[in-house]
């Protein structure tokens, strides 16, 4: 009796599965890229839990970003942020988005480093500002040009961002084809490693 035919989406996960491992996977990229949309969507694939850094530091603190940014400033965020990353990434495996500015941090972004695989979704500023535009819960956007403060944003941002392990383009398409290509770049990842 032969066994079934695995179809190209199973092996695609089986293979992207075993790629990653016990590591963990975090995504990180500007708001709007698509982190916890795509970032859910790959946990499912691979079977493993997805946790938005996000929701978790919303949920300890018991105040929304917005209120946190108000109440405390983008510097105490950022240390709060930093400390429940380190707790996040302790286990594993799963995947993490991130919040845009995590990476940004050389303290978190040390500890998403060490703790798995990094991938940054990265779009264009139309698509980004497609994405965010419709939505009022973004507190660095809070400006007279927020499409501006945007762009200015990517420009200072994406050469750290490109420190990330791994880069797939965020475009307009369906989040499952981005959470495809996201497996896709693992494997790729770990053949390049293999082959070295």
């Amino acid at each position: 009796m032969s066994e079934p035919l695995l179809t190209v989406a199973d092996s695609l996960k089986g293979r992207a599965r075993a790629a990653l491992g016990s590591r963990n996977l975090i995504l990180v990229g500007l708001m709007g890229a698509g982190k916890s949309a795509v970032g859910r969507i790959v946990a499912s694939q691979l079977g493993i839990p997805f946790i938005d850094s996000d929701h978790e530091i919303e949920r300890v603190s018991r105040m929304t970003i917005p209120e946190l940014f108000a109440a405390y400033g983008e510097d105490e965020f950022r240390a709060l942020e930093t400390r429940v990353m380190k707790r996040l990434l302790k286990g594993g495996p799963r995947v993490v988005s991130t919040g845009g500015g995590a990476f940004i941090n050389e303290r978190t972004r040390r500890h998403i480093m060490k703790g798995g695989v990094s991938v940054w979704l990265k779009a264009d500023l139309d698509v980004l500002w497609e994405r965010v535009n419709k939505r009022d819960n973004r507190p660095l956007l809070k400006t007279e040009n927020p499409k501006q403060t945007l762009e200015g944003l990517m420009n200072a941002r994406y050469p750290i961002y490109a420190q990330a392990d791994l880069t797939v383009l965020s475009r307009d398409v369906r989040k499952e084809i981005m959470a495809d290509e996201v497996l896709k770049a693992m494997i790729e990842a770990q053949k390049e490693n293999a082959a070295s």
